[in-house]
């Protein structure tokens, strides 16, 4: 083989090479495109339950609630994700509106609160339960409270209780966070685990809602859902087809972000879940791929700390109602609720 040849192979491998190095970023340069062009980002959707809603102007306002019944207070509070929203507890709301006064707000940035560029923290959605909670005494006056909450939305609650003990008569944490295999959660008070770098990355004026538009694109939202459900059988086509207009609304990416980055996990959540004087139930399900239930040592022997296992998704009271609802209602008397 010639010196010629041999240069003009090399110069035809180079050019292989640089083509196929070129396929991702064209693939994302069409990606953005179609994101501005064709993909909705000003969607109104429908209210995630049948009830009065609230608009609450408090510490963490606008905040959304929706309220409905009669009766002793019930605070659900949803998970967090690209999609998250009040629909997450709706089976919860739908069964305990006949017996009790039911509150299940929007945390900020999701459902119907405010949303937008704003500082996500976990003192924020920690001070949007306190305004509800707020909301709740102007009704009931001092009559305390029962609140149940879903995966990260455990550790909002969990600081909520532990800041105002007087105001809980219990407290349910649904497959919460931060009781992983040898997970130690010790940080300085008010810490967190993320990266706030990491967040100013995925807030890039170019890149940022493409980005997103994947996070909280159909196929991407039934396979994370397929993995807190455990299987994309267990899925809830209701909660699937909530999901997509509520992550496209005006500002919809900006919560999901702050998630992703970390930044609204407390790396201090072990003291705050050792400092719960009032009764906890935590229930979790075995198949949610997300949250591991590996260590639960520095809980699992406190007098006011109870526990039951559903052979379920994170939500197991979407799959197992009767049972979940069952063992809810046997800890409630327990705590004293009526």
């Amino acid at each position: 083989m010639t010196s010629h040849q041999t240069e003009r192979g090399r110069g035809a491998a180079l050019g292989r090479t640089l083509g196929l190095s070129a396929l991702p970023l064209a693939a994302w340069l069409g990606w953005t495109v179609y994101s501005r062009l064709r993909i909705p980002h000003d969607l109104t959707p429908p209210p995630a339950l049948d009830a009065e809603r609230r608009t609450l102007g408090g510490r963490a306002g606008p905040v959304n609630a929706y309220v409905a019944g009669s009766g002793a207070p019930l605070l659900l509070v949803h998970s967090v994700n690209a999609a998250a929203s009040a629909y997450e507890v709706r089976p919860l709301f739908e069964h305990y509106r006949a017996s009790r006064r039911v509150y299940a707000l929007d945390l900020p940035g999701f459902g119907f609160s405010r949303r937008g560029g704003r500082e996500y923290t976990p003192r924020l959605m920690t001070d949007a339960l306190h305004d509800v909670l707020d909301e709740i005494a102007l009704e009931s006056g001092e009559e305390r409270v029962d609140a149940l909450a879903l995966s990260l939305g455990g550790e909002f609650l969990a600081r909520a209780a532990s800041e105002r003990p007087e105001r809980f008569r219990s407290v349910t944490l649904v497959t919460p966070t931060g009781f992983g295999k040898s997970e130690q959660f010790y940080g300085g008070l008010g810490s967190t685990r993320g990266s706030a770098a990491l967040k100013r990355a995925y807030e890039h004026p170019l890149l940022g809602q493409p980005f997103y538009d994947l996070l909280a694109s159909v196929p991407s939202l039934r396979f994370f859902l397929a993995l807190t459900f455990g299987s994309f059988a267990a899925v809830d086509e209701g909660l699937l087809r909530y999901d997509y207009p509520t992550s496209h609304v005006p500002g919809a990416r900006h919560a999901p972000f702050a998630f992703i980055s970390g930044t609204l996990f407390s790396a201090d959540i072990d003291r705050v879940y050792e400092a719960l004087t009032v009764p906890v139930w935590l229930a979790y399900g075995t198949r949610d791929r997300f949250t591991d239930f590996g260590d639960l040592s520095n809980v699992e022997r406190r007098p006011n700390w109870t526990f039951d296992r559903f052979e379920t998704g994170a939500l197991a009271y979407f799959e197992q109602p009767g049972p979940f609802i069952s063992a809810y209602d046997a800890f409630l008397r327990r705590a004293g609720a009526n």
